[in-house]
């Protein structure tokens, strides 16, 4: 099965100054009028470049990033490049509520994730965006486990639509979600309580499987997790195993180059 890695990072791993931060994106950061705006793409960025140091075993120091770029396609997906050419990694990237996540594998997966976090939404919230499908199985759930559910659900939308490189611009009704362990309702008293007696730590501080139908008949793959107010989807093609946790230091070195002599660490095959 298709290995996928994944980090997450929040406001108070970035740095202050910007020197991890390649020229084309120093230009593009300062281009940006709004503050949450910045901020945001800051920490994707950031996010983005600690998994590639990660995954693809550099330093994770300051000039060492700033060789790292992560550019976006015409449709918004991002790319990698070092030293102003393709890497061979594929990622995806997510931010919410001052947490960013990114997924990472070989190159030639196709890869999607989201982070979203568990919050109240409306019935027209549900009744706009869900097939009827999602909104059996949230009607099938319990007062407390509604959030959770509508999270994952739409987490797990999110990521199949950034896996066919369309994000929102598609019917988010074009995707079904379909996730393992999910409440159903079904029988008498004594059932129900079975069917909903692990729901929802089924996926809490774990990886859960989850399946995402398009409606011209593609399938993708993934996995769900929940931690705190959190919920985390990631799908890929080919299927891929339960996420990868990557190892990064617990600080970040300062700007100054590691080697004395200013070796360039960024040597990888494209």
């Amino acid at each position: 099965m298709t290995e996928v890695y994944w980090l997450e990072q929040n406001a108070v791993d970035l740095p202050a100054k910007d020197d991890w931060l390649s020229a084309g994106e120093t230009l593009r950061l300062n281009g940006m009028r709004f503050a949450k705006r910045r901020s945001d793409w800051r920490l994707g960025r950031w996010t983005a470049k600690r998994a590639v140091a990660a995954f693809l075993n550099v330093p994770d120091y300051a000039a060492s990033l700033a060789g790292i770029e992560i550019r976006s396609t015409p449709c918004g997906a991002p790319e990698v490049f070092i030293t102003s050419k393709p890497a061979a990694v594929t990622i995806s990237l997510s931010h919410r509520a001052a947490r960013a996540f990114c997924a990472i594998a070989m190159p030639g997966v196709t890869l999607g994730c989201d982070l979203e976090i568990v919050e109240p939404h409306s019935d027209a919230f549900l009744a706009d965006y869900f097939t009827r499908e999602e909104q059996l199985m949230v009607a099938q759930a319990s007062d407390a486990e509604r959030s959770p559910l509508l999270a994952l659900l739409w987490s797990g939308k999110e990521s199949a639509l950034k896996a066919l490189r369309s994000g929102l611009r598609l019917d988010t009704r074009c995707v079904v979600v379909t996730p393992s362990n999910a409440p159903q309702r079904r029988g008498g008293p004594e059932e129900l309580g079975s069917a909903l007696h692990d729901w929802p730590s089924y996926g809490l501080n774990s990886w859960s499987p989850l399946k995402v139908n398009h409606v011209d008949n593609q399938v993708f793959q993934g996995w769900w997790q929940q931690r705190g107010d959190f919920v985390r989807t990631v799908v890929a093609t080919p299927p891929p195993s339960s996420p990868i946790a990557l190892a990064i230091p617990t600080c970040f070195p300062s700007s100054a180059s590691p080697s004395s002599e200013g070796k360039n660490y960024l040597t990888v095959s494209t």
